[in-house]
């Protein structure tokens, strides 16, 4: 009996897109694993089984936008708890805090509704890749300023390279992927 892989077998069904959006970048493109109803089941499962787990089970799903959204909304519905969504500035209709983040040229703001989570909430934060860890530490600073607590980051691929999941680590927060994209 072969042994499975959950990583090799997600990274082998990765398209990376080399030069996009500029030069020199290699792209690391999550939409053929969305494609193909076995591979995304994989990846679902494998989110799934673990926040299962007593000890990591979260109160509701929290999903970055916009990839985000996709694998929370999911994964919130497997097991049979809230989602909440973590939207771009001027997206939400309702009563919202924000939190404004550095990117590599300018800033970016992300929203929250006010009533998404309640203090004391346990929170999975979840998105589809972690590079400078800039938009997930700023979903967690977001959560926190409602008092809840983000139990831990979730994504399918890091990109460990950019730095971000050594942040994220720093700043104390648990982190879980699925793929691991060192080099090139």
């Amino acid at each position: 009996m072969t042994s499975f892989s959950v990583n090799a077998y997600l990274k082998a069904h990765m398209r990376t897109v080399p030069d996009w959006p500029a030069p020199g970048v290699q792209f690391r493109d999550i939409t053929p694993l969305l494609q193909n109803p076995r591979v995304f089941r994989v990846m679902i499962d494998a989110f799934v089984h673990r926040y299962m787990d007593p000890a990591l089970r979260p109160d509701v799903v929290a999903g970055l936008d916009a990839r985000g959204f996709i694998l929370g909304a999911v994964v919130a519905y497997e097991l049979n708890i809230g989602f909440v969504p973590i939207r771009k500035k001027g997206k939400l209709p309702f009563t919202t805090v924000e939190e404004t983040y550095e990117l590599e040229y300018g800033s970016a703001t992300v929203e929250l509704h006010t009533d998404a989570v309640k203090p004391g909430d346990r929170v999975l934060l979840i998105d589809d890749l972690i590079a400078t860890g800039g938009t997930m530490m700023a979903g967690k600073k977001l959560l926190e300023k409602l008092g809840a607590t983000v139990v831990e980051g979730a994504a399918i691929v890091d990109l460990p390279e950019l730095g971000g999941s050594h942040k994220l680590r720093e700043s104390g927060l648990s982190l879980f992927t699925l793929v691991d994209f060192s080099g090139h």
